[in-house]
């Protein structure tokens, strides 16, 4: 293969790079790739580093979240159970993932088409659409089932206006 042939992504690092071999001079990871606003475009693709000096990079200098850049060729499946991923033959930390101190109490957490605002300060659950309609509040976190079953009986599969 060329270089005409390679491709380049742009994606943030999914979760933990685990090395690819006994010694670490590969690497394994999965890469969140998102061309467009649009969540049906996204796509989490697995990669693998057979470089041992981009195999250490990714091991030793990246974590969950940072935004790279990654060239490489796509590997297609010849079986119906083989996977799918990227050979990286280049890769460029564009954006480190942003860091968190103690004092962090809230996260945004995505269920499906809902968005939940928890916040380790109080048990309450405010819960929108991804399209910023308003659901309700869960008492707890172990409520969220029923309020999202109760808003989908209300409004449809998927929160959806009938």
């Amino acid at each position: 293969m060329g270089d005409a042939d390679a491709i380049v992504l742009d994606g943030f690092l999914d979760e933990e790079t685990v090395p690819g071999d006994l010694h670490g001079s590969t690497a394994r990871f999965r890469l969140t790739v998102s061309p467009t606003d649009e969540r049906t475009d996204e796509m989490i693709l697995p990669c693998s580093v057979a470089d041992p000096q981009i195999a250490h990079q990714a091991l030793h200098e990246l974590t969950p979240g940072d935004q790279l850049r990654v060239t490489g060729y796509l590997r297609l499946p010849r079986t119906p159970h083989e996977p799918m991923w990227l050979v990286v033959t280049e890769m460029t930390l564009l954006q480190p993932a942003p860091t968190f101190t103690d004092a962090f109490t809230a996260m945004l957490e995505r269920y499906g088409p809902y968005v939940c605002y928890i916040d380790a300060d109080t048990d309450q659950v405010p819960v929108w659409t991804e399209d910023g309609a308003w659901v309700g509040v869960a008492d707890t976190p172990a409520d969220l089932g029923q309020l999202l079953e109760a808003f989908e009986q209300r409004h449809g599969a998927g929160g959806e206006q009938p």
